[in-house]
């Protein structure tokens, strides 16, 4: 039977999830369920009851270095090899669809989820993001790139609307996806909670119909996030296949209804239960166990996997006088708490329960540190930032039996999370304080440094070398270890620029934004597009990274198709590196950043090895998108090509005549000071001559719908909405004062607007319901609460009628 020829009730049942991870079956049909399961970095195979947030039990699986690491190490076949294991594992513990990867641009250091996403530049997302695909669907399980698009803070994540001028919006937020929906084709993709430019991306006809569809050719299935499906309707008119989690069947009887009186056409019905029964059959094996786990060979195999990324990503960030690496028989006082209990992984839907752990102090202590001498262990600070003046003494008096010190420090637990935005970019002010009083010592200091995102390093002058290790996952131990002591030459570079201060970064200024829209005022300008056009100074540049090897690059030969150079390791050690490739556009054009990355490679060379390196163009090249004509276009005139080791620092240059499609167009004089990057000094002139028209804000709210979040009834006139609102951020702050971690399920319902209820309580409240709820922040108490109790009973009895219907009894 084909999907076509089922009732229009049974291809709308197709449409929603049955519970909080599994697809509906229709077995007349021969469609099987699907079970979906986060999996950015590890998979979170819940044993109880679901949960999207990371908060129930879970199998064991294996714990890969997050996305926001694994990019340092710009290497896509490493990523591919990581994708490989997830899929193998995905297939081990019952799951047919793997939410991963996270690729949005980090357009600030602050965003919760940063930790989660790969770069701030397209290029290095898409292509890292096409590896971690490719590799995952091998195993013949689906990846999902998420979350498309413009999710780029947690604050209001489900209530915001991100308002960005289209060609920023092409060229830099979309641009990524498009790399990885071209290259390696993946069979789902996730949408996003937010707006885009005032409708839902989950219903985003220009999103998902006019740009993902028909420009970039997708083929596969959409899905929402959980309880990011505004209309069920709108969606399936507009592209979207599938609304997860458990949305009952009140959306089905939507889609049925809009069906039957020409709101749908229903052969957008057709094509999205299409898609959800086709991914369903192409991810279907007959011998995969819903209740499976992990087998002894791979929690092993995948382990050694796992370090192997956490080495290839890591980046040394300095190393005076070649301090690193150590030699076998240093004597080495450990500090750090994080030393000792590993930080490895965020909080949020992505938190894997890790099926092997360890730490530097264990490994130090069994001997396996490669012939580091453990002299002693100091835990130095709190972890959560108490002061306690006690233990940066006890580490200071500690360092006198060592040869050098090694501190691990960095960002705790609830500094990095799904559903919370940073508020600075410091690590806490008590590791700052013991950085300083071992830096005073006479004792060499070593920094293993352990964060998702930046940080601000004003004591980095005290150090003598600096591992960034980022979260590394469950091998980041050993993985450091093998770094510090030579046995692996460090190769990761940044993948996103480091600022001095948070004040320098380029939307500092209206990030997170607390209302209704985020304006994405500093359009192209983010991370190093910004730093280098607007010539501002930052800590680390965009593609930095050092190595125990030196390399030089020559001979720089450039065609129409790439370029070709010489690359060489004129040291003594094996190494890595990554060659980058930028370009220039040529004078007097269009309004772009001073240069922008266009590809790269990794390449290993063993001592003293020269090789000659090619890296081709694309269709990305050159490109920019031109919103007159509303196409790409090329400009023609002398383009400048360079290769480099970071977006600063630039090796060689050549020019290259392009004829493109267009002459030079100078940008309009109204961009005013976007004209020279500094986006801090833009009137509401030059965001409206960026927009192509005014940018409006939505004001106050003064009658609360469904998509208001419920943290915004403390300004409501009802007292029992302001109450539900206080309570729960009194509850959110308690919960973290008492534990030092995020309550993630209070945040959620304080971002959550009440539409979101009708999604994820498994039919039990419908549409009318919430109309009814939001009756009460606007002062209608009784009506609500009886528009509430009567929608219940009326909802409980027609979902019995439609779940007889589609049981055929």
């Amino acid at each position: 039977m084909e999907v076509k020829d089922l009732t229009v009730l049974e291809r709308a049942s197709l449409l929603s999830g049955k519970s909080t991870w599994a697809t509906r079956a229709l077995k007349r049909a021969g469609i099987p369920s699907m079970v979906l399961s986060d999996g950015p970095h590890g998979l979170r195979r819940q044993t109880g009851s679901g949960d999207n947030l990371g908060m129930g039990k879970s199998k064991p699986a294996t714990c890969f270095p997050t996305a926001g690491t694994v990019a340092c190490s710009w290497d896509p076949e490493l990523a591919k090899t990581m994708g490989q294991a997830l899929g193998s594992e995905a297939r081990s513990l019952g799951v047919n669809m793997v939410l991963g990867p996270g690729m949005n641009i980090k357009r600030n250091p602050l965003c919760g989820r940063n930790f989660e996403y790969y770069s701030e530049d397209p290029q290095v997302a898409g292509r890292m993001a096409a590896g971690l695909i490719e590799g995952i669907q091998s195993q013949g399980v689906a990846a999902t790139p998420k979350h498309f698009a413009m999710n780029s803070q947690e604050l209001r994540r489900q209530a915001s609307d991100s308002v960005v001028d289209e060609r920023t919006m092409r060229e830099l937020y979309l641009t990524g996806f498009e790399i990885a929906v071209r290259q390696a084709h993946p069979w789902a993709i996730m949408t996003s909670y937010n707006m885009v430019n005032g409708t839902y991306a989950n219903e985003n006809p220009h999103l998902l119909k006019d740009i993902l569809r028909k420009e970039w050719g997708f083929d596969g299935m959409v899905v929402s996030d959980w309880g990011g499906s505004n209309s069920a309707v709108a969606a399936a008119a507009n592209g979207s296949s599938l609304e997860m989690p458990q949305a009952g069947y009140d959306s089905v009887r939507q889609v049925a209804k809009a069906v039957q009186e020409g709101r749908l056409d229903e052969a957008d019905l057709n094509a999205r239960a299409e898609e959800v029964a086709r991914l369903a059959k192409l991810t279907y094996h007959s011998g995969m166990d819903p209740d499976g786990n992990l087998t002894a060979d791979q929690i092993r195999d995948h382990h050694q996997v796992a370090r192997s990324i956490a080495e290839g990503s890591a980046v040394l960030l300095v190393n005076r006088e070649g301090r690193l690496p150590l030699a076998a028989g240093t004597r080495v006082a450990l500090v750090g708490d994080m030393a000792e209990t590993a930080r490895f992984q965020g909080s949020g839907s992505s938190k894997v329960n890790a099926a092997k752990q360890e730490s530097m102090l264990d490994l130090l202590r069994q001997g396996n540190g490669d012939g580091l001498e453990l002299a002693s262990y100091s835990q130095g600070y709190e972890r959560h930032g108490e002061k306690n003046q006690s233990l940066i003494d006890q580490a200071v008096a500690a360092a006198g039996q060592a040869d050098v010190i090694v501190a691990c420090v960095g960002l705790d637990e609830r500094s990095e999370s799904e559903g919370l935005d940073r508020s600075h970019m410091d690590i806490p002010g008590n590791q700052v304080d013991l950085i300083k009083a071992l830096g005073a010592t006479d004792k060499p200091l070593v920094v293993v440094l352990v964060a998702g995102s930046p940080v601000t390093t004003d004591w980095i002058d005290q150090c003598d070398a600096v591992l960034y290790i980022g979260l590394s996952g469950q091998a980041g131990a050993s993985a450091t270890l093998n770094i510090l002591t030579g046995r692996v030459n460090p190769s990761g570079h940044l993948a996103e620029t480091w600022p001095k201060s948070y004040a320098d970064c380029p939307s500092a200024d209206w990030y997170p934004d607390p209302a209704h829209e985020s304006i994405y005022r500093e359009g192209p300008f983010v991370g190093y597009r910004y730093y280098l056009t607007a010539e501002v100074e930052e800590r680390f540049p965009f593609g930095y990274g050092l190595s125990y090897a030196h390399f030089a690059y020559a001979d720089l030969s450039v065609d129409d198709k790439g370029v070709t150079f010489t690359l060489t390791n004129d040291s003594d050690r094996q190494g890595a590196t990554v060659a980058q490739l930028y370009v220039q556009a040529p004078k007097g054009g269009v309004l772009r950043p001073v240069r922008e990355l266009k590809g790269f490679k990794k390449v290993s060379l063993e001592a003293g090895q020269s090789t000659r390196v090619r890296i081709d163009f694309d269709q990305t090249t050159f490109r920019h998108f031109d919103t007159a004509s509303n196409s790409w276009q090329v400009e023609s005139g002398d383009w400048t090509i360079m290769i480099g080791s970071d977006a600063r620092s630039m090796d060689l240059s050549e020019q290259l005549t392009v004829h493109g499609t267009v002459d030079p167009q100078s940008p309009d004089p109204a961009l005013g000071a976007y004209l020279t990057g500094r986006v801090k000094e833009v009137d509401d002139d030059a965001v409206t001559a960026l927009f192509g028209h005014s940018v409006v804000r939505q004001g106050a709210v003064s009658t609360f719908g469904v998509n208001d979040p419920l943290s915004s009834w403390k300004d409501s006139r009802s007292a029992l909405a302001r109450f539900v609102a206080n309570f729960l951020a009194k509850s959110e702050s308690r919960h973290e004062a008492k534990t030092g971690n995020p309550d993630l399920n209070t945040l959620f319902l304080l971002n959550m607007p009440p539409r979101a209820m009708a999604k994820m309580t498994n039919g039990l409240i419908d549409t009318a319901m919430v109309e009814a709820i939001v009756r009460i922040p606007n002062g209608h108490l009784w009506r609500g609460l009886g528009g509430f109790i009567a929608g219940f009973f009326r909802n409980m009895s027609a979902n019995r009628r439609t779940g007889k219907e589609l049981n055929h009894e």
